[in-house]
């Protein structure tokens, strides 16, 4: 096998499998090559992905070693994806009655959901979560490409308890945005023993629904390590959840003004990829 097909097979094998811990002995096995060799591969692969800013190839230490591929948004397609966003989102025609914002079809948009994704991964690569949930809500693909990226499964709390979840916990809330009260259930079997998990949401108003969430996850004793959302309004300041990251923020919307949305402060600066 010439070099360079070996180089294309190897990058191939990393980008399709973000966070996996893969390992040497089966990687020189599969591409019938020495373990030095492809050492000075992986290197020079590594090398290549940190100067582009498309993140790295971490080692896995260990007697049979391993590496994985950890993804990121280069600089300039993350400042590309902020300008298009807040454009898009910034739309008048998306005002709903209550001061909501149309998303549906953004939440639909591959493009965004990979970046949105990556970005999110990136942030809370080194957080220690062994599970992302979510809510049954449109934030369920921004949870999926997250977890992809995390290589995490994607445990859903459901409004109403399902037949098919099999044993489950149940909690009542009261909305932060709609202040009625509503069920929010989880299955046991979605929750890995230990549970660190990380909160994915599309929205954020008060932050009632993430706070039910944490409520939820504390009767399965599992540590929250984090919340994200795609977009949070600025006002309230004071949310229900202390700490949490978004994409966008939402000014309030008033009837017959522009709606202002921008990039969250926290992901201003160009190293705002960083893990937590």
């Amino acid at each position: 096998m010439q070099r360079s097909e070996r180089f294309i097979r190897l990058v191939k094998t990393f980008v399709d499998q973000p966070n996996v811990a893969l390992s040497l002995s089966e990687l020189s096995d599969g591409l019938d090559t020495a373990k030095s060799s492809l050492s000075e591969d992986v290197a020079r692969i590594r090398n290549v992905l940190e100067a582009y800013g498309a993140g790295s190839i971490r080692s896995i230490q260990g007697s049979a070693g391993g590496v994985k591929y950890v993804a990121n948004v280069p600089e300039n397609r993350r400042l590309a994806f902020f300008a298009d966003l807040t454009r898009r989102l910034s739309d008048s025609s998306r005002t709903l009655p209550g001061g909501f914002l149309y998303m549906s079809d953004v939440l639909g948009d591959p493009d965004v959901l990979d970046v949105s994704g990556q970005l999110l991964a990136t942030a809370y690569q080194d957080a220690g979560a062994n599970v992302i949930v979510t809510v049954e809500t449109k934030g369920i693909p921004l949870a999926v490409a997250t977890a992809r990226y995390l290589h995490l499964p994607l445990a859903i709390a459901r409004r109403e308890l399902r037949v098919t979840e099999g044993a489950a916990l149940s909690i009542h809330y009261i909305s932060g945005s709609q202040r009625r009260i509503q069920t929010m259930s989880l299955s046991k079997r979605a929750m890995p023993a230990r549970a660190r998990a990380l909160i994915i949401d599309d929205f954020m108003r008060a932050g009632g629904t993430a706070a039910a969430v944490k409520n939820l996850l504390s009767e399965f004793s599992a540590e929250v390590v984090g919340t994200a959302v795609l977009l949070a309004t600025s006002e309230p300041a004071d949310k229900l959840v202390e700490d949490y990251r978004a994409l966008f923020e939402l000014d309030p919307i008033i009837e017959g003004q522009p709606v202002t949305v921008r990039t969250h402060s926290a992901w201003m600066s160009s190293d705002s990829g960083d893990g937590e």
